[in-house]
C-alpha cells in the first residue's frame, strides 16, 4: 500500500508540473459546460419562411398575420413565380416556402376546405421536421379558429374535448436540461480516458518509465498508481461540472448525489482501464490520440447523447452494451432528472463493474515490465 501511495504522490506532482495537463483539467470543464451545452442542441429557434400569397384575401392575410407575430418565424412575403420557389431553397434563403393559392378564401368558406402548399428544405432532416411541425401547428390553430367561426355562423357548435398535457422531468422542454448531463459524461470520459493514456505514454517517450521498470514495483501497483490520481481528478471535475450546470442552467438534482458518484466511480475505473490498455499497446502520444479518438467518436455517436438509442437498428442497440458512455449517459439523466436510485440503475451498474474488471485485467496483462 505504501508503494502505491508513493506512486500516487509522484503522479500528482508530475501532473501539475505539466502545464498542458494542469490547464486541461480545469479548462475542459469550463469550456465544455459553457460552450457545448449551448452549441450541441437540436432546438430550432429561427425559421426563414417565405410566403407567396396568390389569393390576397382577408383570410390569407389573417393566416400570414399569425406567422408574422410568431417568434419562431422570420417571414418574408414575396410575389414570385413558381419557377423561382426552388431557387430560394437551393440558395439557403428559405427554410420553408408557403404558397397560398388562388381562391383560398373562396374554397375555405364554400367547400369548408382549402389547400396550401409547403416546400421544405429537408437537407437537415431533424431541422426540417421541427420547422414543418412549427408551421403546421400555426395552421392547425388557425384551422380551429375557422371551424369555430363557421359553426357559430351556422348556429351549431360541435362538442370538444380539452386536452391538458403535462411534461415530466423537463416541464419546459428546455434542451439544455437534456444536453448538460450528456456533456458531463463527455467531460468525465476525456479526463479519465484520454489524459490518463497520454500520461503513461509520455513517460515512454521521455524514457522515465524504464527507471520505474527496473524497480521492484509490481505491475498492478504501477497501474493503480497511474489510475488513482485521474480517478480523483475525474470525480472532482464531475463535481465542478455539476456546480457549473446548476449555476448556469439550473439543472435539477432529483436523485441521490451518492448514487451518481458511485456510478461515476465505477465508470471511471472502466474508462481509465481502457485508456491505460490503449497506452500499453502504443508507443507515442500521437498513437494514443488516434486510437482513442476513433473509439471515442463511435462511443459518443452511439451513446444517446444526441439521438435516442431506441431509434437505432437492433444490432446497434445490442452492440451498445459494450459502450460505457451509453450506460453513463442513461444513468446520469435518470439520477439528475428522474430521481432514480441504485435499484433503478442496477443493470447498468453491474455491466460497468464487469467492463471495468475485464478491461483492467487486460491492461495489467498487456503491460510489459522488465526487471
Amino acid at each position: 500500500m505504501k508503494t502505491i501511495l508513493f506512486i500516487i504522490q509522484k503522479e500528482f506532482k508530475q501532473i501539475f508540473r505539466d502545464k498542458f495537463l494542469g490547464r486541461a483539467i480545469f479548462m475542459i470543464p469550463i469550456v465544455q459546460m459553457v460552450i457545448l451545452v449551448y452549441a450541441a442542441t437540436f432546438e430550432l429557434k429561427y425559421v426563414n419562411l417565405i410566403i407567396v400569397d396568390q389569393d390576397k384575401s382577408s383570410t390569407s392575410s389573417e393566416l400570414i398575420y399569425k406567422y408574422e407575430h410568431n417568434p419562431f418565424f422570420h417571414v418574408q412575403i414575396k410575389d414570385i413565380p413558381e419557377s423561382e420557389y426552388e431557387q430560394f431553397l437551393k440558395k439557403g434563403k428559405a427554410d420553408i416556402v408557403m404558397v397560398l393559392p388562388y381562391k383560398f378564401e373562396k374554397d375555405l368558406y364554400r367547400n369548408r376546405s382549402a389547400k396550401i402548399q409547403l416546400l421544405v428544405d429537408a437537407v437537415n432532416g431533424s431541422a426540417a421536421q421541427l420547422s414543418l411541425g412549427y408551421c403546421m401547428a400555426v395552421v392547425q390553430d388557425y384551422n380551429r379558429q375557422i371551424a369555430f367561426d363557421l359553426s357559430d355562423v351556422s348556429g351549431f357548435r360541435q362538442a370538444s374535448i380539452a386536452i391538458q398535457t403535462r411534461h415530466w422531468y423537463n416541464p419546459y422542454l428546455d434542451y439544455k436540461i437534456f444536453m448538460a448531463p450528456g456533456i458531463l459524461v463527455v467531460l468525465v470520459t476525456v479526463i479519465g480516458w484520454l489524459l490518463a493514456g497520454m500520461n503513461l505514454v509520455k513517460e515512454k517517450e521521455l524514457g522515465t518509465i524504464e527507471q520505474l521498470n527496473v524497480t521492484p514495483i509490481l505491475k498492478y501497483q504501477f497501474l493503480l498508481g497511474k489510475m488513482i490520481p485521474f480517478l480523483i481528478i475525474g470525480l472532482v471535475d464531475l463535481a465542478f461540472g455539476l456546480v457549473i450546470a446548476w449555476l448556469l442552467y439550473d439543472i435539477p438534482l432529483e436523485g441521490s448525489i451518492f448514487t451518481l458518484f458511485l456510478f461515476a466511480f465505477v465508470y471511471l475505473i472502466g474508462v481509465l482501464g481502457l485508456g491505460l490498455f490503449i497506452s500499453t499497446v502504443s508507443h507515442t502520444q500521437q498513437q494514443v490520440l488516434f486510437v482513442s479518438y476513433f473509439f471515442m467518436i463511435v462511443f459518443i455517436l452511439m451513446s444517446g447523447l444526441f439521438t435516442s438509442v431506441d431509434n437505432m437498428p437492433q444490432w446497434a442497440q445490442v452492440a451498445n452494451y459494450l459502450n460505457p458512455m451509453a450506460h453513463f449517459s442513461k444513468v446520469i439523466r435518470m439520477v439528475l432528472l428522474k430521481g432514480s436510485g441504485i435499484s433503478d440503475i442496477q443493470r447498468e451498474l453491474m455491466i460497468m463493474i464487469g467492463f471495468g474488471f475485464i478491461i483492467n485485467s487486460l491492461a495489467v496483462w498487456r503491460y510489459r515490465k522488465t526487471t
